[in-house]
């Protein structure tokens, strides 16, 4: 395989978690981990410079789990 082959097969399968994450479902990678999305509720945050209050919007955020083989892989198992 060429770079620019290798290249065009990584952007399609990020773009593919990427358009799955975005509509809400979960990614599982076998042994590698899972992508998936987090809702983080409404809160009141505050300013570190001033200290003042500020609002934070409720927000979805992604979320990756180690899976069981590559984490005992990295802890030498």
């Amino acid at each position: 395989l060429f770079q620019r082959d290798v290249e065009r097969i990584v952007n399609t399968i990020f773009e593919e978690i990427i358009d799955a994450m975005a509509a809400g479902d979960r990614v599982e990678l076998r042994g590698f981990g899972a992508f998936s999305v987090k809702q983080r509720d409404a809160r009141t945050g505050r300013n570190p410079r001033t200290g003042e209050a500020v609002e934070v919007e409720e927000k979805h955020v992604p979320f990756f789990k180690t899976g069981k083989l590559l984490r005992d892989r990295l802890n030498g198992k």
